[in-house]
């Protein structure tokens, strides 16, 4: 059996600095920062335990998903805001396509995987509904208002808002932590990360796939792609799937440890870091493990929706991205004539 997430990344517990100001930071604190700045420079990912993200939070949010997902076509789609270009609310399948479905330089880059490591080729665009609910407060002014929309709150669901602003919250607190940890150990302003995330557009974006409607092996659900934003958070699913792409280039499935985040680079910290932390590759495919674990649910009664738990964050809207401390420095020495 091919190794995954579990046992190729390590798991990093930041509980120890939680609450923390780096000037009173240990030795061990330390170390942690470099390790997972390392870590994201070697692999574009991490795992994360954060004591203030219990499971059990997962599991209400799943539930809530899988109902959510579960309905009629007809009422999710009262959901949609395409006018916004989706960017709240409910986004139906074969609506987002892969970049690398149009994208040259892409569909090179998926030529050169090496045998054992290749993506699932996309055809077209993803099978996979989407809902997406903004996270943390906003700018009071901005020129991007379609970046920061009102949300959408579907009529059925009472608990809906509490459930999904909690469990945002969750993660986007985790994520923020670990944008302070990887900022000390790349030697930049501790706040660096942190304070170009305040008032972002971040996005509870968790994705939706009927297994009962999507049960052909090799089926792509997610395509292979990379993130825009600056970290993306994935809690577990119940539904094994995804795929990571390391900076090696091996493809590794993910599983995530009970109680743990998995975390990926994005788009934007590869620009703010100058390319020395990239962003991530990733897919969703059904497997034979995924279908043993749709079957599995569905002998017991349970959902054979594959919801995915997802959060990505963002610096604001308003900023202008540019490599950040040493990483600029560098940039500018290399255009010195």
């Amino acid at each position: 059996m091919n190794p995954d997430s579990a046992d190729v990344l390590p798991v990093f517990d930041i509980g120890s600095v939680l609450g923390k100001h780096p000037e009173s930071y240990s030795a061990e604190d330390f170390a942690l920062c470099k390790g997972v700045a390392e870590c994201l420079h070697q692999t574009g990912c991490l795992i994360v335990h954060d004591p203030r993200v219990p499971a059990d939070m997962n599991d209400q949010f799943l539930d809530l998903l899988e109902r959510y997902f579960g309905q009629p076509t007809e009422r999710k789609l009262e959901d949609c805001r395409p006018s916004l270009d989706y960017q709240v609310g409910a986004t139906p399948p074969g609506t987002e396509v892969p970049r690398c479905v149009v994208d040259a330089a892409l569909q090179e880059q998926l030529r050169r995987l090496q045998a054992g490591n290749q993506a699932t080729t996309p055809t077209g665009a993803d099978a996979k509904w989407r809902f997406m609910w903004r996270v943390g407060p906003r700018p009071a002014h901005t020129a991007f208002p379609e970046l920061n929309a009102e949300p959408v709150v579907p009529k059925a669901f009472p608990e809906w808002r509490a459930v999904m602003d909690g469990w945002g919250a969750a993660l986007l607190g985790a994520a923020t932590a670990v944008a302070g940890l990887a900022a000390v150990g790349l030697g930049l302003q501790p706040a660096a990360l942190q304070e170009l995330m305040c008032g972002g557009p971040h996005l509870l974006a968790p994705t939706g796939s009927d297994l009962d409607v999507n049960s052909r092996t090799g089926g792509v659900l997610a395509g292979y792609h990379y993130d825009l934003n600056l970290l993306t958070v994935h809690g577990r699913s119940r539904f094994p799937g995804l795929y990571v792409w390391l900076r090696d280039g091996r493809r590794v499935a993910v599983r995530i440890p009970a109680g743990c985040l998995l975390m990926q680079a994005g788009k934007q910290l590869e620009w703010l870091t100058g390319g020395h932390i990239r962003a991530g590759m990733h897919e969703v495919v059904v497997t034979e493990a995924t279908l043993a674990a749709a079957d599995a649910a569905r002998a017991a009664g349970r959902s054979t929706w594959r919801v995915s738990s997802t959060v990505f964050t963002h610096c604001c809207s308003d900023a202008l991205l540019r490599p950040l401390g040493r990483f600029g420095e560098q940039a500018a020495a290399q255009q010195q004539p």
